[in-house]
């Protein structure tokens, strides 16, 4: 093709580029698409007008992009609001063989409850507790069926109510790993309960006023159970059936897809709270009204998670989610210069937390083992009474007391300190390991940034000492901030109050992606961390104690150092995942902020030769 043809079929396009060059309010997305564009020109230049006006004239607008994507890019603001319109219903229509599968055994499970109450009149009270029966026949008598749900305050109730069903949803979802077994088996479970507890109220004679009453805040509840079931089996189908994939790789795809189904309906989880905590208690209510926001309720569940899914997959999505391709381990490599979106954040930090698995766990299992040995060897007074754990509430808030007790514990503070120190060398040496495979200039001195990370380890130790909601609060805003801190003193190696000022800098560059990727980082541990109170750690209590011949207050002080030594290590390991993710982000936040990479390339464009005045490509 001659040049005055080339430049005359593309004239209009750069000139519309340009335009958009100089406008204030530039479109990252557009940009990109031009920037593609435009280097596919530069590079026909190349080819065959290397020593032409056009080339550089090219040249010049592909910096300019660079320069423009580097500076101006924005978070898409509508970036949330697409992930309900086009995203979700993508994935749930993906899995909609899943969603049929959780609904039928859901119901099944409902039916074996009536059954079951219908031909034994004892299996509600197996079923529900013999006190929970005998105060709803009270309330029966009284002649309000459905005085539980105002016992107690409207805000309290909600939002009790909306923790505990979020709790029971993550946990059917999480169960999802034991090749989906565990999701199954909690929707039994759950599907039993609702149908004895919904038969109860027959018996008694109460069934309407009792329908009305249990399904206000019960079709949205019960739904977003069925479909957290859906996506436990989703993620459980990535091990039961692989395809072509290894079974590690389809279960990275599967979980991907189930965890952001668990996002989706979180929302739904706060409103079946909030409509049980209030509404529910109106039973005065007409029964019209009720009935009708019953229909309602209904009609949002079976119009988005079925028609919407079913239309929009008429019309074509826009991607093939089962299409989805992941890089081979084998030839994987790290990037540490260039900008990454969350997900692929989030995949890299499991292939690093996988490839060093070995040494994080015995870091976890020596350091845990340290703490307890002296902890239960040296504490003053029982097994029991050194761990502090809740004697009521569930399990999930058990649990996290028991983790708040390794730092709360007045005779050894020390340990939890020395101890968050040692996972910050090691996740800071396998980081260390993957820059240097990657040829990465090598920055670590351990002497002398020894005393950095205890800085930084002694303010994450301040923030699980704080009181209960403090902690949340800091926990949510300061530990993300506190990790890229220390990798800015470690990584950079710069002094305490650079590195602060650095580290502040880098988190406003980006903050929502760092968000995402520590609120995403945090969720799934937080699941993993829920495993310690299911039915697998008990059987698995259990079989360890059947080996030892001990009295009842023997085996329970064994319990407790059970199960206090397999918390502390669970959540190290977790505790290990979030700081290598952290690592990753921090080189990310770099690149965003410095764009050393991308000025690098562009100082590239166009370097070489020059003859008469233009510069000949080499």
């Amino acid at each position: 093709m001659r040049e005055t043809k080339f430049i005359e079929q593309n004239k209009a396009k750069w000139e519309e580029l340009e335009q958009l060059m100089e406008s204030p309010d530039q479109d990252p997305e557009k940009l990109n698409e031009y920037f593609v564009q435009i280097t596919d020109d530069l590079a026909h230049a190349r080819t065959f007008y290397p020593n032409r006006s056009v080339r550089v004239y090219l040249n010049s607008l592909a910096q300019r992009i660079f320069t423009s994507i580097y500076r101006g890019k924005k978070t898409d603001r509508n970036r949330l609001f697409n992930f309900w319109k086009e995203e979700l219903p993508q994935i749930v229509y993906e899995s909609r063989k899943e969603f049929w599968l959780s609904l039928a055994i859901f119901s099944i499970a409902m039916l074996i409850g009536v059954v079951s109450s219908m031909n034994d009149g004892e299996f509600v009270r197996h079923i529900l507790g013999d006190s929970y029966v005998e105060m709803t026949l009270e309330n029966i008598e009284s002649g309000d069926p459905m005085a539980v749900y105002k016992s107690k305050g409207e805000l309290g109730m909600s939002l009790g109510i909306a923790a505990n069903n979020i709790w029971v949803a993550f946990l059917t979802f999480i169960m999802g790993v034991f090749y989906a077994i565990g999701t199954v088996w909690i929707l039994i479970k759950n599907g039993i309960m609702v149908g004895a507890f919904q038969y109860f109220f027959v018996q008694e004679g109460v069934f309407w006023e009792s329908f009305l009453g249990i399904w206000t805040h019960g079709t949205l509840e019960i739904s977003a159970i069925v479909i957290a079931g859906a996506a436990g089996l989703t993620m459980g189908r990535g091990l039961v059936f692989p395809g072509t994939f290894s079974r590690l790789k389809a279960f990275q795809l599967s979980a991907r897809r189930g965890l952001k189904i668990m996002i989706g309906i979180t929302p739904i989880f706060l409103l079946a709270g909030f409509i049980e905590g209030y509404l529910t208690r109106q039973t005065e209510t007409p029964d019209i009204i009720r009935l009708l926001f019953i229909l309602s309720c209904l009609a949002f569940v079976v119009g988005y998670f079925i028609l919407y899914p079913w239309l929009k997959a008429k019309r074509g999505f826009n991607s093939d989610l089962l299409k989805t391709a992941i890089t081979p381990d084998s030839v994987r490599a790290i990037n540490f210069r260039e900008l990454k979106p969350v997900g692929q954040l989030f995949s890299e930090t499991f292939w690093v937390y996988k490839k060093y698995i070995k040494t994080i766990f015995i870091a976890a299992l020596a350091s845990t083992a340290l703490w307890c040995g002296i902890l239960f060897q040296f504490g003053d007074g029982s097994p029991s009474d050194l761990v502090i754990a809740a004697s009521d509430g569930s399990g999930f808030f058990r649990i996290f007391e028991v983790i708040s007790s390794y730092f709360k514990n007045a005779n050894f503070t020390l340990l939890p300190l020395l101890n968050g120190i040692t996972f910050g060398i090691v996740a800071v040496w396998a980081l260390q390991r993957v820059a240097q495979e990657a040829n990465e200039e090598q920055r670590y001195h351990w002497l002398v940034n020894l005393s950095k990370m205890v800085v930084c380890c002694t303010a994450l130790a301040v923030i699980m000492a704080a009181p209960a909601g403090l902690r949340f609060i800091l926990l949510i805003t300061a530990f993300p901030i506190i990790i890229v801190w220390m990798y800015c003193m470690i990584g950079e190696n710069l002094n305490l109050f650079n590195s602060l000022n650095r580290s502040l800098g880098l988190v406003g560059t980006s903050f929502w992606n760092m968000m995402a990727l520590f609120m995403i980082l945090l969720i799934i541990g937080a699941l993993f961390v829920m495993l310690l109170d299911t039915l697998v750690m008990n059987i698995i209590l259990q079989a360890i104690g059947l080996n030892f011949n001990l009295t009842d207050q023997s085996l329970v002080n064994f319990y407790t150092i059970l199960a206090t030594f397999f918390s502390m290590l669970w959540v190290k390991m977790v505790f290990a995942m979030l700081l290598i993710g952290f690592g990753l982000q921090h080189y990310n936040l770099k690149e965003i902020r410095d764009a050393e990479n991308l000025l690098e390339r562009v100082g590239n464009i166009g370097s070489g030769k020059k003859i008469r005045g233009m510069e000949l490509e080499g």
